[in-house]
């Protein structure tokens, strides 16, 4: 019954699939005809190669299984495995790094993922150009301890390569139970060199607190961000709330490091600054269709000189923030250029207790800035070096609070 279940559901999914790519194609040849450069149109939109043409053979899924299964060298392989890695070849095949299917195992971790506490080692990672990469590591975590930097391009987790490998896999394989250790491999850009690093990390119990702020000499209010998690929108609010009678004269908000969060946290962050009905955000799903998310705030800090320090760690719901202000010019943004990470998941529960995480739009900054690859770029560009963090200089804040106390 399982076979038959399973022979059945795979010729529904490969259809779709062949509809699916064969959309794709369609695109992709809009886009040579012109279409980004505004103009010309779609054309022959019926063709497709050859091998997508012709009707889909389902037994080719049955062969492969059958060679696994009699020739593999460590099988046989258990027909769930091979059914869960067939669902995740789907997903993949998209060429998305932030469209994955997650088993039920791994979505268990991920849904603690945006949680202000978990067992590990307290750093968040990505995907860019096609690197396993360090974000940030938290502030006090055994990352940064350890001497994991943002930047840091990971080729190795306990000896395993991560070519190919996903961001999820990535995650489940380097966190664990607190007290147990894992050693990164990474290569770190010095002086334009690139230097291989073994680096290991003891994991522990991370609980952080996402919004930490403190009055500045010249009555400048320093607020650093790290996460826009569950508990940062309330934190945030008792800082505006403890703050606002003060005589400000400037604001930074420190975005460095923050790889992001909760949308709707971030809108109601920029609400501070951004007047109500004005768009904060646009969440874009095709040419023809776009939601804009409107601040809904009563912008307390509108007219307060504001600087936003920003980095290659500041990503997501950073970048939404600091490019709303930006353009907006309700602030200056400092540092160096953003991730980039301007894509919107959507999380799907299947029957099993899988899921999968699928892009269904991206994320453009009110004057339709693109920020997926893109990410933002800072109106004064000042770079944090190597020998600057290991010598706890911060050229970005000291420039920033100069500017604010002029």
């Amino acid at each position: 019954m399982f076979k038959k279940f399973l022979k059945a559901f795979f010729i529904i999914v490969l259809l779709f699939f062949v509809y699916s790519f064969g959309v794709v194609v369609g695109e992709d040849q809009a886009n040579r005809s012109g279409r980004n450069g505004g103009g010309g149109e779609i054309v022959n939109t019926e063709e497709l190669p050859k091998y997508l043409s012709d009707d889909v053979d389902a037994s080719l899924f049955w062969e492969v299984r059958d060679i696994i299964q009699k020739h593999y060298v460590d099988g046989p392989v258990p027909e769930t495995e091979l059914f869960y890695g067939a669902l995740a070849g789907q997903v993949a095949s998209l060429g998305d790094p932030y469209s994955v299917f997650l088993d039920p195992e791994i979505a268990e971790k991920f849904a603690q993922e945006l949680s202000s506490e978990f067992e590990g080692i307290g750093a968040e990672i990505g995907i860019k150009k096609g690197v396993l990469t360090i974000v940030s590591p938290l502030s006090e975590s055994p990352a940064e301890r350890a001497g994991l930097k943002s930047g840091d391009k990971v080729y190795k987790i306990d000896g395993q390569e991560t070519t190919d490998m996903s961001l999820n896999e990535a995650v489940s394989i380097i966190r664990g139970p607190a007290g147990t250790n894992v050693v990164l491999t990474v290569f770190r850009d010095k002086n334009g060199n690139m230097e291989e690093l073994d680096i290991e990390i003891t994991r522990d119990k991370i609980h952080f607190k996402t919004v930490k702020s403190e009055m500045k000499s010249g009555n400048i209010l320093y607020i650093e961000v790290s996460h826009f998690n569950n508990d940062t929108e309330e934190l945030f609010n008792e800082v505006v709330s403890n703050n606002i009678a003060k005589d400000l004269k400037g604001i930074v908000l420190d975005l460095r490091g923050n790889p992001g969060g909760f949308l709707d946290v971030s809108v109601n962050m920029a609400g501070k600054w951004v007047r109500k009905g004005d768009v904060v955000v646009i969440e874009r799903f095709s040419e023809t269709q776009e939601t804009p998310y409107r601040s809904s705030g009563r912008a307390e800090f509108a007219g307060i000189p504001t600087v936003v320090l920003v980095n290659g760690g500041s990503a997501s719901a950073s970048e939404i923030v600091s490019g709303s202000l930006q353009d907006y010019e309700l602030a200056t943004v400092l540092g160096s250029t953003t991730f980039g990470k301007g894509s919107v998941q959507d999380l799907r529960e299947l029957s099993d207790g899988s899921q999968i995480k699928i892009t269904v739009a991206k994320w453009l900054t009110p004057n339709g800035r693109i920020i997926e690859g893109e990410g933002i770029k800072p109106d004064v560009e000042i770079e944090r070096t190597t020998e600057d963090y290991d010598n706890d200089i911060d050229a970005q804040l000291d420039e920033a609070l100069l500017m604010l106390r002029k």
